[in-house]
């Protein structure tokens, strides 16, 4: 009988990767989604039914904060975590054999806009605003669960990148079209990951039976902005790049519907617990990524 892991809100770019992943390595992958012809979110017992001794749940649902933080979007995006969250939870809570693992997206944009120090596991100050508000929710609404059959694991996930999709595209386009100079003040931090290495990690921890709670989940070496998108000019051949003033991003982010918090805010995550664990990133410098990402 085929391992079984069930991916949760699985058609984006990362469920996409994961699938193929878990597909490869002989796993029976099962799909959550709002998408046909995939497990719908309002079928429970084919919910219970696909949850039913798999060897791990990950829960990758949401909707994208790539829009403006208006009222509807706002409710969409928290709502979109936190119901579904509570669905597989409830789901689990029902199974005859639970799954062994259910790992849950978080996102490190819980912790403070920091330009002074790096924001670990254990030493992190979490921020304030909309985007913490729904990070901490979104956690809350995991961990109430008690689960005595099943390990709980937040992912705190930096910005994935990859060749698929997320946050490439735009990035690219920008030094395409001459504007790849440094963004706003170009000193914020970005922390990320490689979209590989958040897929090797998942394995790590699923074999480290003795772990559980929250992870960060980015590279342990993040970049100003200035630094990525001169990284990003260099792989791209390109020589230079107009900067971005903050008004400029500010009516961007107007036209194209989304918000400059997505640029502005300094991320300075670092994983402190996978490195104490003895994890080894594949990806762990941004030239490396970007490399593998633009051949």
């Amino acid at each position: 009988m085929k391992k079984k892991a069930v991916l949760a809100g699985g058609t984006g770019f990362i469920g996409a990767f994961l699938e193929k992943k878990f597909c490869e390595s002989g796993y029976e992958v099962k799909v959550i989604s709002r998408q046909a012809p995939h497990i719908n979110w309002q079928d429970t017992d084919a919910i219970i039914s696909a949850l039913e001794e798999a060897e791990i749940l990950i829960n990758l649902a949401g909707k994208s904060v790539d829009c403006r933080y208006n009222k509807r979007n706002k409710e969409t995006i928290l709502l979109s975590r936190t119901k579904t969250t509570n669905i597989l939870g409830n789901a689990i809570s029902q199974c005859k054999i639970p799954p062994k693992l259910w790992i849950n997206s978080s996102t490190a944009t819980i912790y403070r806009h920091a330009e002074d120090r790096p924001m670990t596991e254990e030493e992190g100050e979490i921020g304030s605003g909309f985007s913490v508000d729904v990070a901490k929710a979104w956690e809350q609404a995991f961990f109430d669960f008690q689960l005595p059959e099943t390990r709980q694991i937040a992912l705190r996930i930096a910005i994935v990148l990859g060749r698929d999709g997320g946050v490439m595209t735009p990035f690219k386009n920008m030094v395409k079209f001459g504007l790849g100079g440094a963004q706003g003040p170009g000193t914020q931090k970005f922390s990320w990951i490689h979209v590989e290495d958040l897929c090797r990690i998942i394995t790590f921890l699923q074999e480290k039976e003795s772990l559980s709670g929250v992870f960060n989940c980015s590279s342990p070496n993040p970049v100003t902005n200035a630094e990525l998108m001169e990284n990003l000019r260099k792989a791209m051949g390109v020589k230079a790049g107009l900067p971005s003033a903050k008004w400029m991003l500010e009516l961007g982010a107007v036209f194209i519907k989304t918000e400059t918090e997505l640029i502005l805010k300094s991320r300075w995550v670092i994983p402190e617990r996978l490195i104490k664990e003895g994890f080894t990133f594949k990806y762990s410098r941004i030239e490396d990524a970007l490399h593998q990402i633009l051949s």
